[in-house]
């Protein structure tokens, strides 16, 4: 549970510790072009993640910013404007809830084969200073994507899971009820509905706690595959 805090810190530590405001600001400058490169990546693979495994895609609104009318020439779904960063808003999973963790979780990946180990890397091996700190900054990004997304895609992959168990208990529930890539959003609706009821937060409790669980075990996830890129690597790589 520790490992993610101890991980910036060891990074931190080693990249800008004795290198003054320099190594601040390049650490800062990674980290906001690379947050720049990754929104509309991240948001890509949404809708390649929907479509990867058989659903269909209409419209990935992508804030301007992050060069959404250069995008839309390549990708025709992509519409410029978002009132998030990025959203999927036109998307069918053709009723299937591994399609739509799928669609969840594909961003995800970047996490596990990009983020942790790139962040691991800023404080480990001979490399200088500069290259700690780009390192640093370009992971921190990715690399705690899963946390960022806590009230966002990871509540929606819990909840995906706790409402589909739920209808197994109590037959002919709802399963969208519970569902929302914005929980504060979700929460203020299904409290304001003259049905609601304890069940209700109940069950998005339970979408909380294991979108937790499952970001929790994404980033761990992502250390067990830098370790393995470390065994790999050449020892005079390291």
């Amino acid at each position: 549970m520790t490992q993610p805090v101890r991980d910036y810190l060891d990074g931190l530590q080693a990249a800008v510790v004795g290198h003054g405001v320099p190594a601040v600001v390049l650490v800062i400058v990674a980290g906001a072009v690379t947050w720049w490169v990754y929104v509309p990546v991240h948001e890509l693979l949404h809708a390649y993640g929907c479509l990867w495994t058989g659903g269909t895609v209409t419209r990935l609104d992508i804030d301007w910013i992050y060069g959404a009318a250069l995008l839309q020439r390549w990708f025709p779904f992509i519409a410029v404007g978002s009132e998030y960063a990025g959203q999927l808003v036109g998307f069918d999973t053709r009723g299937s809830d591994l399609t739509y963790l799928a669609t969840d979780a594909a961003p995800f990946l970047l996490t596990i084969l990009v983020g942790v180990p790139l962040l691991q890397s800023a404080a480990t091996g001979q490399k200088g200073w500069v290259s700690r700190c780009v390192r640093l900054g370009a992971a921190l990004p990715i690399a705690y994507a899963p946390f960022v997304s806590l009230i966002g895609d990871y509540y929606e992959m819990g909840s995906i899971l706790v409402s589909r168990l739920w209808s197994l208990v109590v037959p002919g529930f709802a399963v969208a009820r519970w569902r929302s890539d914005d929980v504060f959003r979700l929460a203020a609706q299904v409290g304001a509905a003259p049905d609601a009821s304890l069940s209700d937060a109940i069950g998005i409790t339970l979408g909380v706690v294991v979108g937790t669980v499952l970001a929790f075990a994404t980033y761990a996830a992502g250390a067990w595959c830098a370790g393995l890129y470390r065994r790999l690597r050449p020892a005079e790589a390291r």
